[in-house]
């Protein structure tokens, strides 16, 4: 609607714009007004073209509404304050946006706001080292809420997952399933507490074929012990010294089938778990690829054909700072290994070269160094640093009455996000996901999440709809059928609650693309929170199924409505819209 009334407005005024020789497309903004009293929408175009025509902003809008014809659109212009324009939207332009509710169904709140632009979403991108936790799931229920956003904006969307299958992290999962599979076939060996602790290890372990121990020698054996019996290594030396040692025991074919097989079982359960999440990545990227295509060097070197690297200390760096990097980066190190900057580079470039015109990378908070540095990466590469737009996601804090649970990947005591799902279900982890900004701090709250109660917001919310479902078959059990009502027959909703219920459904589409555009799927959240109080209040204070035709066809409209945007809202947050509860 408010698209509708600002196209309205700038039409009328062509006529004015061209006689006082201003730009046809003079940015018109036009709010939602805070009071009611004061209509429906308020613009400050007066006052903003009164400095530059040269006149007093109050009798400048007195003579911009007398070329607003009448319409339909509107029942009243009026002038107020020092020069803010208020209009009052006609009753019967709110019916006629109920009824395109229902014509359009769920493409109701789409728009062409994106004009096809081609986005990119990563998000998730948890190394493969161990099963999803509920930090990960906060990722990916925001990372897929945007996406959805997106979609319903006119964007071109892709959704990818990076995999981290490259590096020393991978390195000490293959240790730590070797270890393992040691201990499983006899072999009395250390595991160090520094290595990936959890039971998913032991259960890769044993999936392991047993000849991989059999020419474990005593020779080997010692050499193991040696290594995790010296207090002198911190946690990290140890694991860099096992991670030599194991390869040298195995071989680095045998080495890398092994990490192979752990890889594959680890990222086999984190596609699984995303899925039944109903988080579902179009592309899953490598990171070790990067390498395998040449990606990295082709970057490196155009690099160097800019004279944008330099040799110190053995090292090589990219002169990061010459594009507002706060410091030059290493992207070779002495021993001639590449770093994960080098790969970040390498992996941007890519994504650009895939045709993407914005990268949205969904990132958490402790990567906040991580986007001056990638954007100097892509400027020095010749793309647009302003193509990549990061998104930070706060931590999340899961309480169990009380008891604040800890969590760490290495330790293995941690809640997965399968666990939260068991324990929540999917409809409410969604939607609890995304209910605060994404710059802000979560606090998970597992007894409220599972309350079938009206403090639980995504139980009220999905109650809503289920209650006018549950509405729409009690009428067909009565033998009531319903007809849509005509413009002229909606004009019946005289009520108060009936009138603002229709306003409130007008402005989802607003709220959409302003959600779209902010990043901000918790504004989804809110305002089907404020629809679901307004109906059940309305609900509970008005019999619907009367025995007048012409009001009770009236209501029960208005509850379609109601119901086909709660449905297309809890769709977007990826959340079910259930029939009955």
């Amino acid at each position: 609607m408010r698209s509708q009334i600002k196209n309205f407005f700038k039409e009328t005024l062509a006529d004015f714009y061209a006689s006082h020789k201003l730009d046809s497309n003079y940015d018109l903004q036009l709010e939602r007004t805070r009071d009611p009293k004061h209509g429906d929408f308020t613009t400050n175009i007066a006052m903003r073209l009164a400095k530059e025509l040269g006149r007093p902003p109050r009798e400048l809008a007195e003579t911009l509404i007398k070329y607003i014809p009448q319409s339909e659109l509107i029942e009243e212009v009026q002038v107020a304050g020092p020069g803010f324009i208020n209009i009052s939207v006609s009753t019967s332009t709110y019916d006629k946006e109920l009824i395109d509710i229902l014509k359009l169904g769920s493409g109701y709140g789409c728009s062409g706001l994106g004009n096809n632009q081609r986005v990119l979403v990563e998000y998730v991108s948890a190394n493969p080292t161990g099963p999803l936790h509920v930090g990960h799931g906060l990722h990916a229920a925001y990372g897929a809420s945007l996406a959805n956003l997106l979609r319903a904006t006119g964007h071109d969307v892709q959704e990818e997952y990076y995999v981290n299958d490259a590096g020393r992290q991978m390195n000490i999962l293959a240790v730590s399933v070797w270890l393992r599979h040691l201990q499983l076939n006899g072999i009395e060996v250390s595991f160090p507490k520094n290595a990936y602790q959890g039971d998913y290890v032991i259960d890769i372990a044993k999936q392991i074929q047993t000849k991989l121990s059999e020419k474990f020698s005593a020779e080997n054996k010692a050499a193991l012990n040696e290594i995790l019996s010296d207090s002198e290594n911190d946690g990290e030396i140890l694991l860099d010294k096992l991670i030599s040692q194991t390869k040298d025991i195995l071989g680095i074919t045998k080495f890398n089938k092994l990490l192979k097989k752990a890889l594959d079982n680890v990222l086999t359960d984190i596609k699984a778990d995303l899925l039944e999440f109903g988080v579902k990545p179009d592309i899953w990227y490598s990171e070790a690829s990067l390498d395998e295509k040449g990606s990295i060097e082709r970057a490196l070197t155009l690099l160097n054909k800019k004279k944008l690297l330099d040799i110190r200390d053995g090292a090589t760096w990219f002169k990061a700072t010459k594009f507002g990097d706060e410091k030059d980066r290493v992207v070779v190190r002495e021993n001639g290994a590449t770093t994960y900057f080098a790969s970040d580079i390498a992996y941007h470039m890519e994504k650009r070269r895939r045709g993407f015109d914005v990268l949205l990378d969904v990132l958490g908070a402790d990567h906040h160094g991580y986007i001056a540095r990638v954007r100097a990466g892509l400027e020095a590469m010749g793309e647009p640093a302003e193509s990549l737009e990061v998104r930070l996601v706060q931590f999340v804090s899961l309480y169990r009455g009380r008891e604040k649970v800890q969590m760490s990947t290495r330790s293995g005591k941690y809640v997965t996000l399968r666990d939260l799902r068991n324990e929540v279900g999917n409809d409410a982890a969604r939607f609890y996901y995304v209910s605060r900004s994404n710059e802000q701090h979560l606090d998970f709250d597992l007894e409220l999440a599972k309350a079938e109660s009206n403090d639980n917001p995504v139980y009220y919310v999905q109650y809503a709809h289920a209650r006018i479902s549950s509405l729409i078959k009690k009428m067909g059990e009565e033998g009531l059928k319903h007809k849509m009502s005509s413009i002229s027959g909606l004009s019946i909703l005289t009520e108060d609650n009936e009138r603002a219920l229709l306003v409130l459904l007008s402005r989802y589409p607003e709220i959409v693309e302003l959600a779209s555009v902010n990043r901000a799927p918790q504004n989804i959240v809110h305002y089907l929170r404020s629809l679901s109080a307004d109906f059940h209040s309305y609900y509970n204070a008005h019999k619907m199924l009367v025995d007048d035709r012409k009001l009770r066809n009236a209501r029960i409209s208005l509850a379609l409505g109601i119901r086909q945007v709660l449905y297309n809202g809890l769709t977007l947050l990826g959340v079910n819209a259930p029939d009955r509860m």
